[in-house]
């Protein structure tokens, strides 16, 4: 079942290339969606696709960053709208 997930990382997540990782394991995973940098210093995401794909996402995302250290993780999730073409870094 194909999902949609709007999740907020705080902590270290910004300097330390969160969002490219986060394109680069989500085109892997093939979820798409978007990442982008928030004026408060979290990392904002919408992930869609196979809701275990996405999970798997925000997992990877909340463990495995190479540099960043998440400290909290808000996730809501949302009905598939199917409305994104691949991955995108927003800036």
């Amino acid at each position: 079942m194909n999902t949609r997930a709007h999740v907020i990382f705080k902590g270290r997540v910004q300097g330390v290339w969160f969002r490219a990782h986060t394109k680069g394991k989500a085109d892997e995973m093939e979820v798409t969606g978007w990442v982008r940098n928030n004026p408060d210093g979290s990392v904002e995401t919408v992930f869609e696709g196979p809701e275990e794909s996405v999970k798997a996402v925000i997992d990877w995302c909340q463990t495995s960053q190479p540099h960043a250290i998440v400290s909290a993780v808000e996730v809501q999730w949302k009905g598939f709208s199917g409305g994104f073409q691949g991955f995108d870094i927003r800036h």
